[in-house]
């Protein structure tokens, strides 16, 4: 290596080391620059994920540390300290602190598998991407995220779910591309949507905010629309209403599996851009549907539509689940990746994200099933 290039490596080694104090920094100069609905947590919980894998587990620790504080003082700055949200973010952060330092104790014991990248963005992803209550309310509800073969970059799959003043309140997305710089845009789609959840009254409201977070990441890392967009479906859940409301960007159609065994697609009425396309803000319109005792919405990525078997042909969600009954949504998950596993031979090429929420059926119980 020449001088120029060691020079180069060296400048670039260095910069590494300063990601996480300028993610503090960023964060600080964020939320002060900011209204108080905004927060910068993703900032503070990457500072010490980006440490885990190239410091020491003492400086891991300081980074950790760090971002707790840096956290801590904005709410007291902020006046927002005693707010449930100081709780839910500073308990975010810590639990985000903890996760590096386990990570970088893997990395230090040798083990050159979990040191690789795709690991280390997989343990971040998980740690944006936290299991949902299997319980809200009187509807149940179960994730799952699968990663594909063991030699594939992790992906930019994302689900949330947020029980709102407005109802239950879900979103499953695909980001596009791959590795860290997909799971950092992840963190920004999950982080607005749960702020606007919260606080939008409708879910075109919503839809629209991530529009802007969306519009607002692309410009800080200069991608085109080619380059930064999201496709999404989001759904909401009013209490005691029996019906799901639906708004879909571009991805693949929801699914509601009846008690009868029947399957409904839940096409949008209207085709829309994926989020991000700075194309400006698309007039979302929510599409109304029953959701009667006993059906269970499914929602997914294109991983589980794509999947394909040796012959090429796609799996069909919606053919392979009808007829079918399952007693829980975790049930349905269980046997669909099963399902999928088999028609693909255990070999996908994409990851797939799984988010499936039921209404019970009063005074029985579905007899549970497999696909076929």
């Amino acid at each position: 290596m020449g001088k120029r290039e060691q020079g180069g490596a060296d400048i670039s080694r260095g910069f590494v080391r300063l990601l996480p104090a300028l993610m503090i920094a960023a964060g600080l100069i964020f939320d002060l620059a900011t209204p108080p609905r905004f927060t910068a947590v993703p900032l503070f919980a990457a500072a010490p994920l980006i440490a885990a894998p190239i410091f020491t587990w003492f400086g891991t620790l300081l980074a950790g540390i760090a971002a707790i504080l840096g956290v801590t003082g904005l709410h007291f700055y902020n006046q927002t300290v005693s707010q449930i949200t100081a709780f839910t973010e500073l308990t975010t952060v810590i639990t985000v602190a903890g996760l590096a330092l386990l990570i970088n104790r893997v990395v230090r014991l040798g083990s050159e598998r979990l040191a690789s990248a795709r690991v280390i963005a997989e343990a971040v992803q998980r740690a944006v991407l936290p299991s949902p209550a299997d319980r809200i309310g009187e509807l149940r509800v179960a994730a799952r995220y699968e990663a594909a073969q063991e030699d594939a970059f992790i992906g930019g799959d994302l689900f949330a779910v947020q029980d709102t003043p407005f109802g239950v309140r879900l979103v499953v997305g695909d980001v596009r591309g791959k590795g860290m710089q997909a799971v950092e845009t992840v963190a920004v789609v999950i982080g607005a949507f749960r702020e606007a959840a919260e606080q939008e009254r409708s879910l075109e409201g919503v839809a629209a905010r991530l529009e802007r977070a969306l519009m607002r990441e692309g410009v800080r890392h200069n991608l085109d629309a080619a380059e930064g967009f999201t496709t999404a479906v989001l759904a909401e859940i009013p209490r005691g209403d029996g019906v799901v409301r639906v708004v879909n960007r571009g991805h693949p159609e929801p699914l509601l599996l009846y008690a009868d065994g029947g399957v409904g697609i839940l096409e949008p009425t209207q085709a829309a851009l994926p989020l991000g396309m700075g194309l400006g803000i698309w007039p979302d319109r929510a599409d109304t549907h029953g959701l009667p005792p006993g059906a269970t919405l499914l929602l997914y990525t294109d991983g589980l539509s794509e999947a394909r078997d040796a012959n090429g042909v796609f799996y069909d969600p919606g053919r392979r689940l009808a007829g079918r009954l399952f007693a829980g949504p975790e049930d349905l998950l269980d046997a669909l990746v099963d399902d999928v596993r088999r028609h693909t031979g255990s070999a996908t090429t994409d990851d797939m994200a799984l988010l499936a929420v039921g209404r019970p059926l009063e005074g029985s119980r579905s007899t549970a099933g497999s696909c076929p």
